[in-house]
């Protein structure tokens, strides 16, 4: 059984105005993309699964595993990108042949909430070149 999206976007939507902070994840002092999702996990499904290790902020980073799907499979299910809707988590890949490294939560049709270096966690339109990133997609799974 998968989360309830409205809870889901609610959550993430009580994240809006955190300044960015690379690798944490504390609402309202700081947070970058994956530690958005990482305080959305808490508050929607529980404590965190495993300890996040040290990562890079290199969003060109090439290599033979997509180290941050591989994680997210270990706990939440795996969609279609052309499926997601809002409430689910979309991993973009920010440039052709890179491995998947910036994180989403889609919050309606053509929306979503991501944290951004300068601009904190933010939402905005999903625009054609955002979705034409989107690499993965999973759903958060229920308490």
């Amino acid at each position: 059984m998968n989360a309830n999206p409205t809870r889901v976007v609610a959550v993430a939507r009580s994240w809006l105005g955190t300044p960015y902070h690379d690798q944490a994840s504390l609402k309202g002092v700081g947070c970058d993309c994956l530690g958005l999702a990482r305080g959305v996990w808490r508050e929607v499904v529980g404590p965190e699964p495993f300890p996040i290790p040290p990562y890079s902020r290199d969003w060109g980073e090439t290599g033979p595993r997509e180290v941050l799907a591989e994680g997210a499979r270990r706990m939440m299910p795996e969609i279609v990108p052309a499926d997601a809707g809002p409430g689910a988590l979309v991993l973009f890949r920010m440039l052709p042949r890179a491995i998947a490294k910036h994180v989403g939560i889609l919050t309606g049709p053509d929306t979503f909430l991501h944290a951004y270096e300068r601009l904190g966690v933010i939402e905005e339109p999903l625009t054609a070149a955002w979705r034409r990133r989107i690499a993965f997609a999973f759903l958060f799974p229920q308490r």
